[in-house]
C-alpha cells in the first residue's frame, strides 16, 4: 500500500542481530515469519498489497542480510528463541504469520506464548521433509557451488522440474535464490531434527487459520506435510488459496495478501 512508511529495525539477541522490515501503521502489529529460501524483501510484494492498516513487521531470519548467521548449535529451538526475543521486544500482541519453514516456527512458537492475536500458517512443513537433500545440499555449499544448492532445493526437495529451473535460472531472482541458499543444508537439517509438538496444538486458545495452495493438496511435498498439521489444528479455518502452490508471496502476492488480511480481521474465506 502507498503511504506508509517502510523501515528497517533490528533486535539483538544472544549476541546475533536479527533485522526486520517494518512498515508503520496503526494497530495490532502483523509478524511475518518467512522460510527457507526467503527473506524480508522476497515478501515484500505481500506487504505491499495488504489492505489493513496494522503495523507489518517481516523478520530476516538468522542467515538473511542484515541479520547474523546461523551461529553454532543451530535448532529449530534457536529460531523459537529469536521469534519470542522479537515478540518479547515489541511488547504488545500480535497477529503472527508463517510460511512454510516459518510456520513450523510460529506454531511451535505459540504454544509456548499467550496473548496472540491470531496465528496464521501457509503450508507448514515438519519432518520428515527431504532428509535425503541434507547431504547433497552441505556437498554443494561446502564446495561454494550454490546454484547446485539452489537446483537441489527446487528439484529434490519442491519437487519441480529440471525445465523450471532452467527458466528460473535467467529470471533475475536467481542471484537472489543464491544468496539465500546458503543456509539451506543447516535450516532443512534443523527441520528433520525437531519434532513438533503436535500434541499441544489443539490447545491454542486463539483464532487459527491454515492456508492451503489449492495445487498442492493432498501432494508431496508441501500438501502431504500440511496434513499433519491440519489434523492437529481441528479448531482451524483451513483456507485453500485458488489457482497457487507453495509460492504464492513470489507468483500472487496480492491474493496471498487477502488471504492473509482475511484471517487477520477474521472474515470468512472459502473451505
Amino acid at each position: 500500500m502507498k503511504g506508509f512508511n517502510v523501515r528497517t529495525i533490528t533486535f539483538d539477541h544472544d549476541g546475533t542481530t536479527i533485522s526486520a522490515r517494518r512498515r508503520d501503521g496503526d494497530g495490532p502489529p502483523v509478524v511475518v515469519l518467512p522460510g527457507i529460501m526467503a527473506d524480508a524483501a522476497t515478501w515484500q510484494p505481500v506487504v505491499d498489497h495488504l489492505t489493513p492498516s496494522n503495523p507489518v513487521i517481516v523478520l530476516n531470519r538468522r542467515g538473511r542480510a542484515p541479520s547474523g548467521p546461523l551461529g553454532a548449535g543451530y535448532t529449530v529451538r534457536t529460531e523459537i528463541d529469536d521469534l519470542h526475543h522479537v515478540l518479547d521486544a515489541l511488547g504488545e500482541p500480535v497477529h503472527l504469520f508463517g510460511w512454510s519453514y516459518g510456520a513450523l516456527i510460529a506454531a511451535e512458537t505459540a504454544t509456548e506464548r499467550a496473548g496472540l492475536r491470531s496465528l496464521t500458517l501457509y503450508e507448514p512443513v515438519g519432518r520428515p521433509f527431504a532428509p535425503e537433500a541434507v547431504p547433497l545440499l552441505r556437498d554443494a555449499i561446502d564446495r561454494g557451488d550454490l546454484d547446485r544448492a539452489v537446483e537441489i532445493v527446487n528439484i529434490t526437495v519442491s519437487g519441480f522440474t529440471a525445465s523450471y529451473v532452467a527458466a528460473l535460472r535467467e529470471d533475475p531472482v536467481w542471484p537472489v535464490l543464491r544468496t539465500l541458499a546458503a543456509s539451506l543444508a543447516d535450516e532443512l537439517a534443523a527441520i528433520n531434527d525437531h519434532r513438533p509438538r503436535l500434541h499441544e496444538y489443539r490447545d491454542l486458545d486463539l483464532p487459527v487459520t491454515l492456508l492451503l495452495g489449492e495445487l498442492n493438496e493432498g501432494t508431496a511435498p508441501y500438501g502431504t506435510a500440511f496434513t499433519p498439521f491440519a489434523q492437529a489444528l481441528p479448531q482451524a479455518r483451513i483456507v485453500r488459496v485458488p489457482g497457487q502452490g507453495h509460492l504464492a508471496h513470489a507468483q500472487a502476492p496480492r491474493l496471498l495478501a487477502e488471504s492473509i488480511a482475511d484471517a487477520v480481521s477474521g472474515t470468512p474465506a472459502g473451505r
